[in-house]
């Protein structure tokens, strides 16, 4: 190659670096050539490219150390999560009957899962009141048939699922009573009783407005809601 078209090479090469730095920087074998060239040439107009090397790999392991970070906090909490939801199966296994129960509904299962509210709410076609349940009140929500897929099904367009989780503008006065002001987020699990019998739902209720997002996984919740599911078939057979 004659000298004006190396010149010519060296300055094509020259922009096509500078407009492109990663092609050199990602390059290890190259960079082990320019440091090894730069301890033999070293001098004023040298760039120190041992220091771009070392920042390089510093931001890479930096990355590296923020991915892994994230990968270790989803782990505690997938574990923190499924803690709890254990923790809660086994309490409310615990009654010997329904009023001690639903006493677990309301107050220990907020307590376990770290929410604000809860209640189970039961279909029935009776017009009257059940004096039954008249102590159970307010830890029982009686509903008219339908009030399941009119609750969830509207949010979701999708009147199959086992569990909604979603955000709350305007809280159920029905639903949430008092506590109906504070709520943000809410999680709606939907209970199935078994043939000839009419539905219900567990609402779990929450100030914190991403408590419950629909991005959310809901593997651990419906494996609650199932074991839930059975215990109250207990006491309603």
């Amino acid at each position: 190659m004659d000298p004006q078209t190396a010149a010519q090479a060296e300055e094509i090469l020259r922009d096509i670096i500078i407009k492109n730095p990663r092609i050199v920087l990602d390059d290890s074998a190259v960079m082990r050539s320019l440091v090894s060239a730069h301890d033999q040439l070293r001098g004023e107009n040298i760039v120190d490219l041992r220091s771009v090397a070392m920042k390089r790999l510093e931001t890479r392991l930096d990355r590296l150390e923020a991915t892994h970070r994230s990968v270790i906090a989803a782990a505690y909490d997938n574990l923190s999560g499924t803690q709890q939801i254990n923790s809660a199966i086994l309490k409310f296994m615990e009654p010997v009957d329904f009023g001690a129960f639903l006493g677990v509904t309301v107050k220990d299962i907020p307590e376990i899962l770290r929410i604000n509210f809860a209640c189970l709410i039961l279909e029935t076609k009776q017009q009257e009141p059940d004096p039954t349940l008249t102590d159970l009140s307010s830890v029982l929500i009686p509903a008219p048939t339908g009030f399941v897929d009119q609750y969830v099904a509207p949010a979701t367009g999708q009147d199959d699922l086992k569990v909604t989780l979603r955000s709350v503008s305007s809280p159920s006065a029905f639903v949430y009573a008092t506590a109906s002001g504070t709520i943000a987020s809410e999680a709606c699990l939907r209970l199935d009783f078994g043939a000839g019998t009419l539905p219900g739902l567990l609402v779990l209720g929450s100030q914190d407005p991403n408590q419950f997002s629909p991005a959310q996984g809901t593997d651990l919740l419906t494996f609650f809601g199932t074991v839930y599911e059975r215990a109250v078939r207990r006491w309603l057979s």
